[in-house]
């Protein structure tokens, strides 16, 4: 009973996950018909793939035990997330552009380095936590992003720009995953996704609170382009004036969100 609940969640963690990496599409859609990527950060991405290759190289065998649906779910993330870092590099400006790759290569240089230091010199359960460790902690920083758009909802008291449907699958897919790390008693798995299950049922709290407001223009202040990127559990820039009018020209009629 206990290994057909660990796998029912397992597999249920993974749709939930899979919905959250197939969100930014609509963004890079736009990022490819315009052939700019506006006022769009593309550090977001960047992190979720560390993020992702970190929790995948976690969850194999050598690693970890009983974790392979952890490997399988952000091995997919990781291939999802450097297309959309490619597209990224691809249609920046220059400055951005030379900013992400560096930062793709620090991301993929770091990843390296802890696959290099977990084979060559831990083994056993020091291998296990040493892996573990990494992974918890990107996983908590790509959980947290939300943080920031949770405050433009309390400040402007509109859920203009926190959709519904992201905020509950962020709070499924927490919720799966702390779940299956429950079951599998697995610190390294339970923790980090209680903490983003949490933060999950904190947007839904606030959607509920503030839901009649959507859409009455309280929010319209925002930059929409800040808007989507928070949409996609990345880490906005706080909006303000001078973009806003900067993007007036391309970015002013930015599609609603289905939102990570």
């Amino acid at each position: 009973m206990q290994n057909t609940a660990h796998l029912v969640f397992g597999i249920f963690g993974n749709a939930t996950a899979l919905f959250l990496f197939l969100a930014p599409l609509i963004t890079f859609w736009r990022i490819i018909k315009s052939k700019s990527t506006e006022q769009f950060s593309g550090i977001p991405y960047v992190m979720t793939l560390l993020n992702c290759l970190l929790s995948a190289w976690y969850g194999l065998p050598l690693v970890s035990k009983n974790n392979l649906l952890v490997s399988t779910i952000n091995g997919t993330g990781a291939g999802i997330e450097i297309i959309y870092v490619l597209i990224f590099i691809v249609y920046a400006p220059k400055k951005e552009r030379t900013k992400i790759l560096g930062l793709f290569a620090f991301v993929l240089t770091f990843f390296a380095a802890v696959v290099l230091i977990s084979l060559l010199a831990l083994h056993g359960n020091a291998r296990k936590l040493f892996c573990g460790f990494a992974a918890a902690v990107f996983s908590i920083i790509m959980y947290g992003s939300p943080l920031s758009i949770m405050r433009t909802v309390i400040r402007t008291k509109s859920v203009e720009f926190m959709p519904f449907f992201l905020s509950l699958f962020c709070f499924l897919c927490g919720t799966s995953w702390f779940i299956f790390g429950l079951i599998g008693m697995d610190p390294f798995v339970y923790v980090n996704n209680g903490f983003g299950s949490f933060l999950g049922a904190l947007q839904l709290i606030l959607y509920f609170i503030y839901r009649k407001n959507k859409g009455n223009g309280k929010g319209k202040n925002e930059n929409k382009n800040t808007a989507v990127v928070s949409m996609e559990l990345g880490f906005p820039d706080e909006p303000n004036e001078d973009k806003e009018i900067s993007n007036t020209n391309g970015a002013q009629n930015a599609w609603p969100r289905i939102d990570s």
